[in-house]
């Protein structure tokens, strides 16, 4: 009995220590090269979280652009920053429900997540872009 629980832990430890090495070549991929379904999820979601920040730094200078229109303007026309935040909410609302649909295309496959992933940072960097042309004044 005391063998098949040593045998159960080294069996467990041999797992968790090949995982974690798996991982950690996944977190190295060379994404210009990827061929791996494991890599190219992995950096789909790097490209996601790239375009990510990109778009986390344009909305703080397009909220900075909103909020210096605001201040131009008689308290009863106020509401830029307001009508921003409620826009980019409501444009996150969709980007992850049609980045879900898109993901549908490989439901419960491996290569959902690189659909999804992949979807969102289309959307995210065309955010970007209309975000800064909303702080620049060409939102029209």
């Amino acid at each position: 009995m005391r063998l098949r629980w040593l045998l159960a832990g080294a069996s467990m430890a041999v797992f968790l220590a090949c995982g974690g090495a798996h991982a950690e070549d996944s977190a190295a991929a060379d994404c210009s090269n990827a061929t791996t379904q494991m890599d190219m999820n992995s950096c789909a979601d790097k490209d996601y979280q790239a375009a990510d920040a990109e778009l986390n730094a344009q909305y703080k200078k397009t909220r900075a652009a909103m909020l210096e229109i605001d201040k131009g303007l008689d308290s009863n026309l106020k509401g830029a920053e307001k009508a921003l935040l409620a826009g980019q909410r409501a444009w996150i609302d969709y980007r992850d429900g049609e980045c879900e649909a898109e993901g549908f295309q490989a439901r419960g496959g491996s290569m959902e997540p690189m659909l999804v992933s992949g979807c969102k940072a289309t959307l995210t960097r065309a955010r970007t872009n209309e975000l800064k042309q909303l702080a620049d004044g060409q939102g029209n």
